[in-house]
Formats: structure tokens, C-alpha cells, sequence
């Protein structure tokens, strides 16, 4: 019978053992029960329902039986069965003894260790095992697992054991709480007692060095390792990669992987994360091509790292050979596909990647609702991100300033205060970040002294001292309303020196206002900051050209030329049937280049009948007026609402991306476009959101 155990491999060959028990007369033998219960219970195909039938034919199981079936399912992650069979183990007046409590205990979900943790703990003391090296592990694994992680220190404390598990035990629930400094000096304190670290001991201090970047302690420990001749280990070398890669240190990180005698994929994953980190994408896609295998954190790496250098859609196109792979991507992975497609304004894929979620069971979580409210705002569809906020079962401060924002860059202004109210009202404080979305829904709806107000609550109701980006949202609210003077003066009495953004919001105004001389000021201030800064000078020569000062227009073309300053070409991205378009100033590359202009003259024709002339006011070439209805008719969002227009059905919003700001003449075919052909179009231009509906914008032709 021993050795038909040992060759046992399935649950049916199980099965027939236990059949051949019965025939020969054998059940009774507690051996054979002993052996057929272990097999259902610690084997990985082992079946605990089989188990329990067998169980409860049992008239007196020993202890170890009980145990057994404990240990069974908390193999299977059922706690709470576990913890029902403890009781019932009590009630039938069977005593524990020291193995029972670390085999239920190690089973314990956070949910069922809150629920049940301390009060076994008193049985622990009750029954004497308060001691027992094995138990206190326990607690202290149980405890710092459901955040009591001050209660698995008094455990620890009390046992004042030399037995390095508990220690490691210890440090692994700071690590898992992130209080890596509390892990170091743990270690440091082991050290003072002259306890020897195992491997296991090393990597959770390097884990807590790397997530701390503290380098210098890394080292540290890596001298530790030459001087002690700690023998190496895979997953010792694996974290001292990562430590080193995360503190962008790629050139030790790669002594240590081409020095291994072995690798995995975690040995290749941090020198992929770690040059993507540094900026050096292209190399990282080098290391990470040569993987001999990769999982889903590596594939979600290399995705980050193109994410990090704004590369999104050789992100999306990663993410699409990733599926190809049948690598099946985590929650972490949906969020950084989401940035993507909200960077894009792909709104069809990121509906296809919602749909993906919920198809394939990906936990859906606070981050992952917090990604899609996120694009859905970054894709114009602001009904679609409420409908994902009312529908997450929990959410958090982000949640909240990620609809504050949203509601705010749409033009939604009023409802984005009213979310604020709501999140007060709920107990949940604002941060820095939150306060930027309150202050640019001032701004949209023009609220100058609501603004006023909330910059001033925000230090003396919430402790928020203001930085430079809540000054840049000021002066934009001053800069809207048409008080310059008073944006000018704010910016002189600011704290801090101000950066260009800041002078770029007052620059935006000087344009809307026409205000020439505040606006050379204004630029001269920017230049100081940032020579190169290509967007003043072109803004700035649209001022001139706009205040018809030719003179001046000619010279500061002239000294553009001279600096070598050169325009950023105007680039708008659109996606049709998931595929992301893009179209730059004059673009001929596209596939239906002859049917966009084509459309293109179709839909200047149809405009025009309906009261439309090009406003060439911001065009700064020294050229006729026909050349320069030219230039206008070829910018980027004018070729792809043509192309959108022959591409999608009728009815079908239209959402365009734009790297820079909308210049007049195309905010104004936009809007003729929404009524002409009854298409609501939607733009997220360099400075926000334009949507048009019925010939009209949200920004209320202030942008």
C-alpha cells in the first residue's frame, strides 16, 4: 500500500486506493486513513471536499487529522472553513497542539484575520503555545498581513527569540506595509545582537533599500555579502540587480547579470525597468527582445518605459504583440494601457480595454476605476467618466480629484465645484493636486472671487501652503477676466520666482486682449527663463499680427531666424475604427491623402455658404491674402475633421488631440462644422478641452 502512495499522481488514482481499502477491509487502519487524508489535503490536485467525506466517516480523528484538514484549507485559500473546523475540533473536545495554530493562522486573508485574529490569539495564550517559536511566527505573519503591524511587534518583542525566521517575518510585514525604514533597522538591531542573516534576511533589506532608493545603505549590504561570503543565490543576486537598477545604477546592476550563472525573469525585468527609468528606452527594449521569457510585470515594464518618454503608441502597439503572446496582463497593465489611450484621446480602445477587464475577471480596483475616469475625461466623455465614479464600490482622494480635474479641463466648471462640496462633505481632505482642478474650474466659469477665496482657504482651512502651479491657475483666473494688471501684480508679489508657465497664462491673456506692450513684457520675462522657447515667439508674432504691428512682426521673425528658433509643427492625432491617425501642417503622407482634400475643399465650400471667411489674423507670413487662406485650410485639426468626416458614420462625435493651441480661424471652422453637419467635435487642445455642440464652444471663445 506504501508504495502505491508514493507513486499516486491524481485524485482518481487516489480514489482507487481508497476503493481497494474498502474491498480488502483495510479503512479503519488509522494509516491508511492518516495517508489518503494527508493526499487530498497537502497535495497540489488534492481534493479537500473528497477529504471532508472521508473526514466525517472518522468516529475519533486524532489530532493530527484535524490539523491535516486545517492545514488543507488553508492550501486552498478557504480560511474560514478552517477556522470552522478549529471550532468544531474544540466543541468535540479535542485539544490543539503546536502545529495547529501556524497551519490555520498561515491561511488567514486580511478580512478573516480582522475578523478572528485577536481572539485566537487568546487561545494561543489559553493553551500555552504563546511561546512556541512556530506560533509567534504566526501572529506576527497573521498580524502585520491586516495592518496591525504594532500588535506583530508586541508579539515580536515578547519572544525575544534568537530564531532569524521571526525576524525575517518581522521585516517582511514592514516591507508589506512600506515602512522600509523600520526593516532597516531591524536588520541594524540584528546586527547588534550578533544574529546571522540568511539570504532570505538580505533580500527583504535590499527589497526595502531599493523601494527607499537608498543606495548608499544597498552598497552596504552588498559589501556585507563579499566581506561574509554569504554563499550566492538567485534570488539574492535578483535583488541586488533591483536595488541597484532602481537607483540607476545600471552599470553595477549589469556587473552583477552578466556575472550569473543562472537567470530568470526577474534576474532580466529590473535591467529593463531600470534603463527605461533612466530614459534609455531603446536600450531597454534591446534587453527586454533577449528575454528568453517574459511575464506579465516585464511586458508591463517595457510598456511603462514608453509611457515614461511619452511613446504611446508604441505602448498601445507593445500591449497588442503582449496579447499575441497569450500573456494575460494584470490590473497594473490595464492602468498603464489606459494612460496610453487617455494620452491619445483613444477612446474606442479604451472602451475595448474596459470591455477586456470585465471579459477577463482583471481586478478592477481603485487604481484601475481612478485610469479609466482618466480617460474617459482625456477622451472628451464626461458622461461615460460619472458613470465610472457612481459605480466603484470604493473610492479614494485621487477618485475625487480625478473628477474635480476632468469636470474642470471639460468646461464643466459648476459641476466640478459641486464634486468638491461633495468631497468635503465626505470627510475627505483635498491636496495640492486637488486644489489645481478647483481653481481651473474658477478659471472656466469665471469665478474670480469664488477663486480668490478657495486660494485663500486652501492654506487657512487645509494647511496647503500654494506652490507655483495654484499661482499659474491665479493669474490665468485674473488673466481671463481681464484683468491684467492685477495678474501682473500677482505675479510680482508671488513667494517664489515664477516659471514660464506662469508667465505663459498672463502671455495667453495679452493675446485675447490684444494688450501689445504687457505682452513683449511678458515674453521677455519668459525668454529670460527659457531662450529657446519656440511657443512665445510664434505666440507673439501672432499678437503683432493680430494688432496689425508689421513693423515689429518683421523684426521678431528676423531674430528668430537669427536665433535658429524654430515653430513646432502643429500635430493632431484622431482614431477611426482603433487605429490612432495622425496629421501634421500640410500633411500629404497619409494613405487617403487625395480623398482628405478632397473633403477638405467640400467642407470649405459648405461652411462658407453657410457665412464663413477665414480669419487670417494669426498668420504671420509676409504673403497675400490668398496664401494665406492656403496655409489656414492645411492645418492639422482641419485635415482631420475631413478625414472624420468621410470615415465615420453620420452623428458620430469627433475627437481630435492637438499638441498646440487652436488658432482662431480653426476654433471657428469647429464650431461651424458641429452645426453645418450636426456633429458634436471634440478637441483637447495644448491649454484644454473645446467642445463644440450646435456652432458653439464650451470655452466660451476664451482659450
Amino acid at each position: 500500500m506504501a508504495s502505491l502512495f508514493e507513486t499516486c499522481k491524481s485524485m482518481d488514482q487516489l480514489k482507487q486506493i481508497h476503493s481497494h481499502t474498502i474491498k480488502t477491509g483495510l479503512t479503519s487502519n488509522p494509516v491508511l486513513q492518516n495517508r489518503l487524508i494527508s493526499s487530498c489535503c497537502t497535495c497540489e490536485w488534492g481534493d479537500m471536499k473528497y477529504a471532508r467525506q472521508m473526514f466525517d466517516t472518522m468516529s475519533e480523528p486524532s489530532v493530527f487529522i484535524w490539523n491535516t484538514m486545517i492545514k488543507g484549507y488553508s492550501r486552498i485559500d478557504f480560511p474560514e472553513n478552517g477556522v470552522s473546523m478549529y471550532l468544531e475540533m474544540l466543541s468535540r473536545n479535542f485539544r490543539p497542539d503546536r502545529y495547529t495554530f501556524p497551519f490555520l493562522l498561515k491561511g488567514f486573508t486580511r478580512d478573516i484575520a480582522l475578523e478572528r485574529g485577536k481572539e485566537l490569539h487568546c487561545h494561543v495564550v489559553k493553551y500555552g503555545f504563546d511561546s512556541n517559536v512556530f506560533v509567534q511566527n504566526s501572529l506576527v505573519h497573521m498580524y502585520s498581513s491586516c495592518g496591525w503591524i504594532d500588535m506583530a511587534r508586541g508579539v515580536f518583542d515578547l519572544s525575544q527569540t534568537s530564531d532569524v525566521v521571526t525576524w525575517n517575518v518581522m521585516m517582511s510585514g514592514y516591507n508589506r506595509i512600506k515602512k522600509f525604514i523600520e526593516s532597516i533597522k531591524l536588520f541594524d538591531e540584528m546586527e547588534r545582537k550578533g544574529l546571522l542573516p540568511t539570504s532570505v534576511t538580505l533580500v527583504l533589506v535590499l527589497s526595502a533599500c531599493s523601494k527607499l532608493k537608498d543606495l548608499d545603505y544597498g552598497k552596504w549590504v552588498h559589501k556585507y555579502v563579499k566581506e561574509r561570503r554569504v554563499e550566492p543565490s538567485l534570488m539574492l543576486e535578483n535583488a541586488l540587480i533591483d536595488m541597484y537598477a532602481t537607483c540607476g545604477k545600471m552599470n553595477l546592476a549589469l556587473e552583477i547579470f552578466r556575472n550569473m550563472k543562472t537567470r530568470d525573469v526577474i534576474s532580466w525585468t529590473p535591467i529593463v525597468a531600470g534603463f527605461t527609468n533612466v530614459g534609455e528606452v531603446d536600450l531597454a527594449r534591446k534587453y527586454f527582445d533577449q528575454m528568453p521569457e517574459r511575464d506579465y510585470v516585464s511586458w508591463t515594464a517595457m510598456i511603462d518605459g514608453y509611457l515614461r518618454v511619452n511613446r504611446f503608441k508604441e505602448a498601445l502597439a507593445l500591449f497588442r504583440e503582449m496579447q499575441t503572446s497569450n500573456i494575460k496582463p494584470d490590473e497594473f497593465t490595464m492602468v498603464s494601457v489606459l494612460t496610453a489611450c487617455a494620452h491619445l484621446g483613444a477612446l474606442e480602445l479604451g472602451e475595448w480595454i474596459k470591455t477586456y477587464i470585465d471579459k477577463n475577471k482583471i481586478k478592477n480596483d481603485v487604481y484601475v476605476g481612478n485610469a479609466l475616469i482618466d480617460m474617459y475625461f482625456k477622451c472628451g466623455s464626461v458622461e461615460k467618466a460619472q458613470r465610472i465614479f457612481k459605480e466603484m464600490p470604493r473610492i479614494d482622494k485621487f477618485t475625487w480629484t480625478a473628477m474635480i480635474l476632468g469636470l474642470a479641463i471639460n468646461g464643466q466648471g459648476e459641476e466640478a465645484l459641486d464634486m468638491f462640496s461633495k468631497m468635503l462633505k465626505a470627510s475627505i481632505a483635498p491636496d495640492d493636486i486637488t486644489y489645481i482642478g478647483v481653481l481651473c474650474a474658477c478659471t472656466h466659469t469665471g469665478m474670480v472671487d469664488m477663486g480668490r477665496k478657495f486660494f485663500i482657504d486652501m492654506t487657512s482651512k487645509h494647511g496647503i501652503e500654494p506652490n507655483v502651479a495654484h499661482y499659474g491657475c491665479m493669474v490665468d483666473l485674473l488673466g481671463r477676466a481681464g484683468h491684467l494688471k492685477k495678474a501682473h501684480e500677482f505675479i510680482k508679489n508671488m513667494p517664489m520666482k515664477p516659471n514660464s508657465i506662469v508667465w505663459s497664462a498672463l502671455l495667453g491673456a495679452c493675446r485675447v486682449h490684444k494688450d501689445v506692450e504687457m505682452a513683449e513684457m511678458v515674453a521677455k520675462q519668459i525668454l529670460e527663463l527659457e531662450p529657446e522657447n519656440g511657443a512665445v515667439y510664434v505666440l507673439l508674432c501672432n499678437i503683432y499680427a493680430a494688432c496689425k504691428r508689421w513693423e515689429n512682426l518683421r523684426k521678431l521673425r528676423q531674430l528668430m531666424v537669427d536665433r535658429g528658433i524654430k515653430k513646432t509643427p502643429g500635430c493632431s492625432l484622431i482614431e477611426m475604427s482603433g487605429i490612432v491617425h495622425e496629421f501634421v501642417a500640410g500633411d500629404q503622407s497619409h494613405p487617403q491623402s487625395k480623398e482628405i482634400y478632397s473633403k477638405l475643399d467640400e467642407m470649405t465650400r459648405d461652411l462658407k455658404f453657410s457665412g464663413y471667411s477665414p480669419d487670417t489674423s494669426e498668420i504671420s507670413l509676409d504673403v497675400g491674402e490668398e496664401d494665406k487662406e492656403t496655409a489656414l485650410n492645411r492645418h492639422s485639426e482641419k485635415l482631420a475633421i475631413a478625414f472624420a468626416l468621410f470615415s465615420s458614420e453620420p452623428g458620430v462625435t469627433i475627437r481630435i488631440v492637438k499638441n498646440l493651441r487652436m488658432c482662431v480661424d480653426c476654433h471657428r471652422v469647429a464650431k461651424l462644422v458641429s452645426k453645418v453637419y450636426n456633429r458634436e467635435v471634440i478637441v483637447r487642445d495644448k491649454t484644454r478641452f473645446h467642445h463644440f455642440r450646435h456652432g458653439s464652444c464650451s470655452c466660451k471663445d476664451y482659450w
